[in-house]
């Protein structure tokens, strides 16, 4: 029998500070991908994984989706955060495994195709026009993050459901409680019944939803959840708040850590900038190289089923994997100069949105804000430059930038 490799860099997956200090994050990952791309890691108040940093074995994980399923430990959290999360009974997207994720996927999808896209672009031109023409009221000084890039991806998808504005603050207070509560500053409080408390209120006010969009349905994605029928039943309660749940989050969050990472990255590589607004062809291009760069989404879990192998490495019935996404995105064996931000890197095979059956739901919709945003921003953009230090969430699965100092100037 072999013995697993154990490697003390992996000890930053479990470790939400790594995840704020990005230089330390992908030494460590660098270090894996080169001597334990498939490592075993043991660290105290969490259930032992194994952690696979190589592209070419996440995609393999990714695209086996029978031998290796999402439930029943999709994400990593503490064995006490297990623990709570099965208590309450979510459910969402990323909880499920086929037959039935097919079919609950569906539910949504058509809101998220290229022809719901082209639809909705015209309130997303505008919302982004919106948002560039508030960073010129501000006067050339601002922090884009809680100022701009949280908010504009907020107003779609929260305009998407049917949500009034009035209860926008509120959605967003949710989402960077739930996946900053490892964050000092986010976090609800410090106990696991504190934090776990943002999760019991958010599913509270979409239980409500669903009351009023079964009483009164509307044209809104809102109500095609509430009143979504599978196999001629009605959803449950508890499944109907949890794709609430994954749409109200995912689907804003990880869009403003791109738009504010990809910000950064123009800022600290200005002949990147140049290159872009002079060849505005590109944007669809460093939309991807954006997506790349900040991977919003850390891991995803994964279970085997079966004793199974990955790089020779013996992986038995039972054994969780966690998938390292910015590991993949910097991989020397896919991408060349992976630690350069290129505006026209082609082919851009980034693994951010996941891959096989559980490919982002909103994938199209986030290429859609970004490159709106950015067709808005760089033809107005004439110098920008960073005015303080950038800050990040301290995380294990979804963030970004929480704060970016930025001083700038616009033209009209």
């Amino acid at each position: 029998m072999s013995v697993p490799v154990v490697d003390d860099a992996a000890r930053v997956f479990a470790d939400p500070s790594a995840y704020a200090d990005e230089a330390r994050l992908h030494a460590a990952l660098r270090h894996l991908r080169a001597n334990a791309p498939v490592c075993w890691v043991d660290v105290e108040g969490y259930r032992p994984f194994w952690a696979i940093t190589r592209h070419a074995d996440i995609m393999a994980v990714e695209r086996d989706n029978a031998v290796f399923t999402n439930s029943p430990r999709p994400v990593l959290t503490t064995a006490a955060g297990d623990a709570q999360q099965e208590a309450m009974g979510v459910r969402t997207l990323i909880h499920l495994d086929d037959p039935q994720h097919r079919k609950v996927r569906a539910i949504g999808a058509d809101w998220f195709r290229p022809k719901a896209m082209r639809a909705l672009k015209v309130r997303v031109d505008e919302l982004a026009k919106s948002f560039v023409d508030q960073m010129q009221e501000r006067g050339g000084e601002c922090d884009f993050v809680s100022e701009v890039a949280v908010n504009f991806p907020l107003y779609v998808i929260m305009s998407l459901l049917g949500i009034p504005e009035s209860d926008f603050p509120r959605m967003l207070t949710y989402t960077q409680e739930l996946f900053g509560s490892d964050d000092e500053e986010l976090q609800r409080g410090a106990t696991l019944e504190e934090r776990g408390m943002a999760l019991f209120e958010m599913f509270t006010y979409f239980n409500e939803i669903t009351a009023s969009r079964r009483a009164h349905p509307t044209e809104d994605l809102a109500s095609a959840i509430a009143n979504a029928h599978i196999d001629g039943e009605p959803l449950s309660d508890i499944d109907t708040v949890s794709y609430y749940l994954i749409v109200a989050t995912a689907g804003h969050d990880t869009t403003s850590a791109t738009i504010s990472g990809g910000l950064q990255a123009l800022a600290e590589n200005q002949d990147q900038l140049r290159r872009l607004q002079n060849h505005p062809e590109l944007l669809p291009l460093a939309t991807e190289e954006m997506i790349r760069w900040v991977t919003p989404v850390k891991e995803f879990m994964r279970t085997a089923q079966q004793d199974t192998e990955i790089r020779g490495v013996p992986i038995a019935a039972g054994d969780s994997l966690l998938l390292s996404y910015p590991s993949g995105n910097r991989d020397e064996e896919v991408f060349t100069d992976p630690f350069t931000f290129d505006v026209g890197r082609d082919p851009n095979k980034h693994v951010a949105f996941g891959y096989g059956v559980h490919f982002c739901l909103g994938a199209a919709l986030a290429r859609m804000e970004i490159n709106s945003f950015y067709s808005e921003l760089l033809p107005r953009l004439k110098s920008v430059e960073l005015a303080g230090a950038p800050k990040h969430t301290a995380t294990v699965f979804v963030g970004g930038l929480k704060h970016l100092p930025i001083r700038y100037t616009l033209s009209g």
